[in-house]
């Protein structure tokens, strides 16, 4: 795996290289300015790009700005943001061009370094982590009439650690329940939220877009 890091902050930039490396990660470049960033990605084609949030020059969101820039650069690059704080507004403007190899974690979540690297290794297999506590802010932010308020609350939790990225096995074993009772909300999910079986949709993936979008 080859990672292109972009982190204004040298400490933690040094130290998600360290990291990375002594997992046996091939850290391509460490950058400090979205600039600097791209460039990198264009030069090294990375697997993957871990990204800061907030970065300069006003240290708002240059990060997702360059992040969706990068990914518009190359096709299939995975994104894993990180924020000190929960910023919904820039996780749904991430994720509004699809779930598929990207990931919005806390900057708490890199100290937990399994939850970490799991979140990372997710998303480079084109899968989805997003934060707990991100999920939880935006369930809590669900307006009154938007098709989520259908669900019960244990179909919440499932969409909830779908939002995650978690596959059914996993949101099982989280919730102390068979796969098969996983795959019965999944399905009473769907059809609440009106997803009718399709060729042309991943109803997953739409299941949770449909969550975040109206959260915002």
């Amino acid at each position: 795996m080859r990672i292109v890091i972009a982190e204004d902050d040298a400490l933690l930039r040094e130290g998600l290289s360290l990291l990375l490396r002594a997992e046996g990660i091939e850290v391509v470049a460490a950058t400090g300015t979205p600039g600097d960033f791209l460039a990198a990605v264009d030069e090294h084609r990375p697997d993957v790009a871990v990204v800061d949030v907030r970065m300069p020059p006003t240290h708002t969101d240059e990060g997702v700005v360059a992040a969706v820039e990068a990914r518009r650069r190359q096709a299939g690059l995975a994104v894993l943001v990180l924020s000190a704080y929960v910023e919904q507004a820039f996780a749904t403007e991430l994720l509004a061009g699809g779930v598929a190899g990207l990931g919005y974690l806390l900057k708490e979540r890199v100290g937990r370094v399994g939850d970490f690297l799991d979140a990372l290794h997710r998303v480079a297999a084109g899968g989805t982590a997003i934060d707990p506590e991100v999920v939880g802010q935006l369930f809590a932010r669900t307006r009154a009439g938007d098709p989520v308020e259908r669900l019960s609350p244990r179909e919440r939790d499932v969409l909830a650690l779908m939002a995650e990225g978690l596959g059914n096995a996993a949101i099982a074993e989280r919730l102390f329940v068979t796969e098969g009772a996983v795959h019965k909300h999944i399905r009473s999910i769907f059809a609440k939220l009106d997803l009718l079986p399709t060729d042309r949709v991943d109803r997953r993936v739409t299941a949770v877009l449909r969550y975040l979008e109206g959260a915002r």
